[in-house]
């Protein structure tokens, strides 16, 4: 595995008490840096006693590396101290774009896989990793419709922004089921041809059925338990790259602590499969 973290949950301050006290072997905690880019108060000092007892992970939403232009400097800046502060064991961010001609548009948006994107997104994430001094994740894309302009597998796209620019990969596995229904492409081949060595992180989360198309279009809403399907494709990626650090993301819909924690203990007993039948 990339560190010692095993299955982990996204952080919510209403779990505060209950993600102090949990005492897992490899638990971690994710949370969204932009929640927390403020100058102190009581949600730095929130995940300031958090961090004491667990590992943390910064999963960005805003850097905004699809874009045409270099990340926002003062976004950066603001992420980069974040990073110094908590020592986060993982930092990922998405491969998207949310800003343009100035404003900020509070969603992950497609772009055309060209080839000059992927030049320009290699030069972002170069510039994000060497302003925090260290490597991080790009998470693949949920779909919802198709675009034109492609001229690169997707598959081949990331493998090749990770080979050029040594960052690290982030498979999640239900953007690759709810874009698998909404696009058509076999989610299978997807997860068996995505590039294992990169992979420094797992997502896992439940998504929903529009309400209007019904199941024809799924949505990545993170508001419900992850669908048998995503767990089957899990299992299968898992037993070819062997253990990494998996996260359960909820965002919306918030059960209590324990229903999650089943949820990251069926993830870790997956992770720790692999270590099983090597020893």
């Amino acid at each position: 595995m990339t560190t010692d973290l095993t299955a982990g949950l996204g952080f919510k301050p209403r779990y505060f008490e209950d993600a102090s006290a949990a005492a897992a072997d490899g638990l971690w905690f994710e949370v969204h840096p932009e929640n927390y880019m403020v100058d102190g108060g009581p949600r730095l000092a929130l995940l300031e006693s958090l961090r004491r007892r667990h590992p943390l992970s910064l999963h960005g939403v805003g850097m905004s590396l699809a874009a045409d232009v270099p990340p926002d400097p003062a976004h950066l800046a603001r992420l980069a101290g974040l990073v110094r502060r908590f020592e986060p064991a993982l930092v990922s961010e998405h491969l998207a774009w949310s800003a343009w001609d100035g404003a900020y548009r509070p969603d992950l948006l497609p772009f055309p896989r060209t080839r000059a994107a992927l030049r320009r997104i290699v030069d972002n994430v170069d510039c994000v990793q060497e302003a925090l001094g260290r490597r991080i994740a790009i998470e693949n894309p949920s779909h919802y419709l198709r675009i034109d302009g492609h001229e690169v597998d997707e598959i081949a796209f990331i493998g090749e922004l990770a080979e050029r620019s040594g960052c690290g990969l982030l498979l999640d596995v239900n953007n690759v089921f709810v874009g698998a229904c909404n696009l058509g492409f076999d989610a299978g081949a997807y997860v068996d041809a995505f590039p294992a060595a990169p992979i420094d992180e797992i997502h896992l989360a439940g998504h929903s059925a529009d309400p209007t198309l019904g199941a024809a279009l799924l949505i990545d809403s993170h508001d419900a338990p992850i669908a048998p399907g995503v767990w089957a494709l899990y299992e299968r990626l898992i037993a070819r790259i062997g253990a990494r650090p998996t996260l359960i993301e909820r965002d919306d819909n918030l059960p209590p602590f324990a229903t999650l924690e089943l949820e990251r203990r069926r993830a870790d007993a997956v992770l720790r499969e692999p270590l099983r039948e090597a020893a």
